[in-house]
């Protein structure tokens, strides 16, 4: 148990000090992710971001998200949300724009586990109200978990975690990003787990890293 903390208090302090050295556009994002079961059938998504430019210290945006979740059976579930996003945006003369969004999504997640993998595939649909503007966005994110030191993701799992998303718009340009995630996590109990890792997202004209640490919290209502 000791080796797996000190195994990943050791890579968080290597990539949070990687990122302070470099004090470029490498970016970091601090996510929860917190499950609040209602009943078999019913759970409250709730999730908070916050996503800085440098490490810590210059703030790009505040995302709060919250659900209700209709679990079809263990694997299938269905879900309608709404999202609200503070930002801030650099022109080419480092002059800062504050940014509001609103947005309405819904979503389908199939999960699926082969031994030590367990997958997920999210579908989501995105009704964006912007200031002067609206869009809507499609988004498909493939994620694993694969169990290092047990043969299931349970208490006292370390474990190799990685996903993929894609952001597609309805009108031109299409493509409107990418996201590629690898990192390590945790599993210290049964309703709490962290990863901690290294994402690239990709857009038409530009590519940007960020270090991300995520939670993930089960808890019921």
């Amino acid at each position: 148990m000791r080796k797996i903390y000190g195994g990943l208090l050791i890579l968080i302090l290597f990539s949070t000090k990687n990122v302070l050295a470099q004090k470029s556009d490498f970016g970091n994002w601090l996510t929860y992710f917190g499950t609040g079961k209602i009943n078999e059938k019913w759970s409250l998504w709730t999730e908070a971001q916050y996503r800085s430019y440098n490490f810590i210290d210059d703030r790009e945006q505040i995302l709060l998200r919250v659900a209700g979740i209709y679990n079809i059976n263990p694997t299938v579930s269905i879900a309608q949300g709404y999202g609200f996003i503070s930002g801030r945006n650099y022109n080419a003369a480092g002059v800062v724009t504050n940014t509001t969004e609103h947005r309405l999504y819904q979503q389908l997640i199939l999960r699926q586990q082969f031994g030590r993998f367990n997958l997920q595939h999210r579908y989501r649909i995105e009704e964006r109200f912007l200031k002067n503007d609206f869009r809507v966005r499609f988004r498909y994110f493939l994620s694993t978990n694969v169990a290092l030191n047990k043969p299931v993701m349970q208490k006292g799992t370390f474990y190799f975690s990685a996903y993929n998303e894609i952001f597609l718009h309805t009108d031109r340009p299409i493509f409107d990003r990418d996201r590629l995630f690898g990192g390590l996590g945790y599993v210290f109990s049964k309703n709490f787990r962290v990863d901690a890792g290294v994402m690239t997202q990709m857009q038409e004209n530009r590519s940007r890293g960020q270090f991300n640490i995520m939670a993930f919290h089960n808890f019921k209502l």
